[in-house]
């Protein structure tokens, strides 16, 4: 007649798919917050870089355009500090080029460029071209041109509380933006707002 000792200790765990769950939970919540929870008191990522201001309104629809159009899918913009990436791109990022993005686009996936460091790479009329017709301008191209944006006027009613919902983020846009946010995108493209947005990327940081 044989005997089974009881299972104990890392046996026990290894052989009960509930508890190897709940521990795998717990390990993934508490690694989670010893990585996270400090950098909410590290200065260095939740202060502005020297110089940063917050989105014009232009910028700020600029920006709505980009995440609708989903350009996010094919671009980065993180620069990681390896020297492969600041050779090519600029310098690495920084937290605090990003604390009135909400949410910012770090993003991994590159079929396209990173972004971070294009403002003033190019000049305006350089990206309007290139957002009409990218082959034109890039033969080996893949991205799709945006030729609608040219003629899709920006609607300024629509502007005033997108710079509110920033404001309760925190972002620090005063009541004068807000009132006159309408006034200057008057008589403005979704394409001039995109390409004001993209002339803004990374330019705080030299």
């Amino acid at each position: 007649m044989s005997t089974h000792s009881p299972v104990s200790g890392h046996e026990r765990i290894e052989t009960s798919n509930f508890l190897m769950i709940v521990l795998i939970l717990l390990v993934i919540a508490v690694g989670g917050m010893v990585e996270i929870i400090p950098l909410f008191f590290q200065r260095s990522t939740t202060q502005p870089v020297t110089g940063l201001q917050p989105y014009s309104a232009l910028q700020l629809v600029g920006r709505d355009v980009y995440l609708r159009e989903g350009c996010y899918n094919c671009h980065s913009q993180m620069i990681r500090p390896l020297h492969a990436e600041t050779l090519r791109y600029g310098h690495y990022s920084m937290a605090g080029e990003f604390v009135y993005d909400h949410p910012f686009q770090w993003g991994s996936k590159r079929t396209g460029p990173d972004l971070q460091r294009v403002g003033g790479k190019y000049s305006d009329e350089w990206h309007r071209l290139h957002l009409a017709g990218p082959r034109d301008l890039v033969p080996e191209s893949n991205m799709p041109a945006y030729p609608w944006l040219e003629t899709a006027a920006i609607e300024p009613a629509s502007v005033p509380p997108r710079l509110k919902a920033m404001q309760r983020l925190g972002v620090p846009y005063t009541d004068a933006n807000v009132a006159g946010s309408a006034e200057a995108v008057t008589g403005k493209t979704e394409l001039d707002a995109l390409v004001a947005y993209l002339q803004s990327l990374g330019t705080h940081v030299k």
